[in-house]
């Protein structure tokens, strides 16, 4: 192979290359903004699981197999 062959291949792979580091980025970007939704609703629902155990009153009773 000659040098410009050579150098043709390295420049189409180095575009491969770019093209796919560039989606990788992006999908990136948007799983971050996946997790910080995930963790909103995560803080959220563990508040209101929270807020719903103590409310809940637990009978200070035996348990029936006694």
């Amino acid at each position: 192979m000659d040098t410009e062959k050579r150098f043709i291949a390295l420049e189409t792979k180095i575009a491969f290359m770019d093209d796919f580091i560039n989606k990788l980025q992006n999908e990136v970007v948007e799983q971050q903004k996946l997790i910080e939704i995930l963790r909103e609703e995560n803080k959220i629902l563990s508040s209101r699981i929270m807020d719903l155990s103590e409310n809940i009153e637990i009978p200070n009773r035996k348990p029936p197999h006694y």
